[in-house]
């Protein structure tokens, strides 16, 4: 299950050893809020302030790479991702539609207890 997939930042994790490195493994997810949160974000972005619809969504991207990312490295047999870090931009989908990406990255692992 990619539930069990331990992901962490750094490239160690305590009381533990890597017996084995497997693969760069990735997890990206795409998001893009409706024409009433645009237009809402619009409206707010020229006041200043809190952008509190855009940071939800970036915040569930980011939980959706993650997943992604837990799943990727499950199914090449890891059971941990080290050095993990994001990536991120934006595009234009059309009709004043942007997308926010996020992609999830590390190396999966196999570790073992010391």
């Amino acid at each position: 299950m990619s539930a069990d997939v331990l992901v962490v930042t750094t490239n160690e994790v305590a009381n533990t050893r890597i017996a084995r490195v497997i693969a760069p493994v990735y997890g990206t997810a795409i998001r893009s809020r409706n024409f009433v949160g645009n237009a809402l974000g619009n409206v707010r972005a020229v006041f200043g302030g809190n952008q509190g619809g855009f940071v939800e969504m970036l915040n569930h991207t980011r939980d959706e790479a993650i997943a992604a990312l837990q799943a990727h490295a499950a199914s090449v047999g890891a059971n941990a991702v080290v050095g993990m870090r994001f990536d991120s931009g934006e595009f234009d989908a059309g009709e004043k539609q942007s997308m926010a990406e996020i992609t999830a990255y590390g190396t999966a692992v196999i570790l073992e207890s010391v």
